[in-house]
């Protein structure tokens, strides 16, 4: 069957069906599917999976948390290379930006995951969440590593996934949090100080747990490799708990 997979020979029992399906395919991500059942899979919200004899209810979330996992590291690569010089702290937010529910969902729809998706429901009724084709989208990544392998998929998200995404005006945006902390601070007339609660590790690794005070008043807390980085997860966490805009 693998070969007949690599000649292109299994198409030839295709119903119409599925000869539609594999050609929306092949428009998404430039190849003929070679496993046409992992993507009808990954086109699968759990609202439409069928349950099988054994109790087995077929739905994407597994290929979902794959996908995430390889979409997730192909861009952690990608602006490791980009940013030389960034902290983790800068890298771990703008790959939380970059693979968001709500880019994840438009990117979904604009590559045509949504046609395909209406050829897979055809007329049946079922309720998806907002964040949809961001959920397709991953499990579709899964289809793709499991059915082209990693390289052809690094390749896709790169150069059909990642054009969709402003990486240039997402960077723009990285928020500093403890600016922000200092800005609501000098506009409510509060104070706000960092201490320094633990020093954990070793002279090879060291962790700090450092609080965050507003008049005195302890607010949150935060911990990182250097006192800086503390300082901002504690500022974000306090952004979160004092309902402050970033």
């Amino acid at each position: 069957m693998k070969i007949f997979q690599k000649l292109g020979i299994h198409t030839l029992f295709f119903n119409s069906k599925d000869k539609r399906l594999a050609s929306s395919i092949k428009m998404i991500i430039g190849r003929k599917p070679l496993n046409l059942s992992l993507y009808r899979l990954a086109l699968t919200p759990s609202g439409l999976g069928e349950e099988t004899s054994s109790g087995f209810k077929k739905s994407n979330e597994r290929l979902e948390f794959l996908g995430d996992a390889v979409l997730g590291s192909v861009i952690a690569e990608h602006i490791f290379k980009k940013f030389p010089y960034r902290d983790e702290g800068f890298l771990t937010e703008t790959r939380s930006k970059l693979v968001n529910r709500e880019t994840l969902n438009e990117i979904g729809i604009k590559i045509g995951l949504k046609k395909t998706l209406e050829q897979i429901v055809s007329n049946r009724q079922f309720t998806g969440n907002k964040s949809l084709f961001g959920d397709i989208l991953e499990a579709f990544l899964g289809a793709v590593y499991l059915d082209r392998g990693y390289k052809f998929t690094q390749k896709f998200i790169l150069q059909r996934i990642l054009l969709h995404m402003d990486l240039d005006g997402m960077i723009s945006t990285v928020t500093n949090y403890k600016s922000k902390i200092i800005e609501w601070s000098q506009k409510e007339s509060k104070t706000v100080d960092y201490k320094v609660l633990q020093i954990n590790g070793n002279q090879r690794y060291k962790e700090f747990v450092v609080e965050l005070n507003v008049d005195g008043e302890s607010i949150a807390q935060g911990k990182g490799s250097t006192k800086k980085k503390a300082e901002q997860e504690a500022s974000k966490n306090a952004c979160d708990i004092l309902n402050i805009a970033v």
